[in-house]
Order: structure tokens, then C-alpha cells, then sequence
């Protein structure tokens, strides 16, 4: 014989009637913890602190991080080295 029962609870219902706990005072507490955190991190996605920890020294800082950039972009392109100025660049040739 073959019995079925159908009943119709909502999520909290069915957590008390087997005997789980109720976890949403928790989840609140750590959302709400999650979001004080975000809050004060959004400082370092501000781009005027990004610049300030990047070039602390002033011109020196701007120099080091051309320089970061260039090392990057010569071992994107495989090596190589910094093209120097040439001395007669104005000049034409005849």
C-alpha cells in the first residue's frame, strides 16, 4: 500500500518542525558587519588615495612607477630594451 501526504509549510515552518535553528539573526548580524567593512574599504578604491600610494616622493614616485610600467611592457613584448633619444632627430638627412 502506497499512503502520500502532501503539506504546505513555508521555509520557517519547516525549519521548527524539524527542529533546525533559526539562523536569519545571525546572517543579519554578519550582513550588517560585511557592509560596515565594505564602508570603510571603499577608501582604497578612491583614485586620489590609489595616486597618493603610488607617489608618495613626488616626481621620484612618478619616475619609479614609469619605470614599473616600462619593465612590464618589455616583458609583455618579450625583453628587449628602452630606445634611447637619438641626438639628430631634427636633422634631415640630404
Amino acid at each position: 500500500m502506497k499512503v502520500t501526504i502532501d503539506v504546505e509549510l513555508t521555509p520557517v515552518e519547516a525549519r521548527r518542525l524539524m527542529g533546525l535553528p533559526d539562523l536569519e539573526p545571525m546572517q543579519q548580524r554578519l550582513i550588517a558587519e560585511l557592509e560596515k567593512r565594505m564602508a570603510s574599504n571603499m577608501s582604497y578604491i578612491d583614485p586620489e588615495q590609489i595616486v597618493k600610494a603610488i607617489m608618495p616622493v613626488g616626481a621620484q614616485g612618478l619616475e619609479q612607477f614609469q619605470n614599473l610600467l616600462w619593465g612590464m611592457a618589455q616583458t609583455a613584448m618579450g625583453g628587449g630594451k628602452k630606445p634611447a633619444a637619438k641626438k639628430d632627430a631634427g636633422k634631415k638627412e640630404s
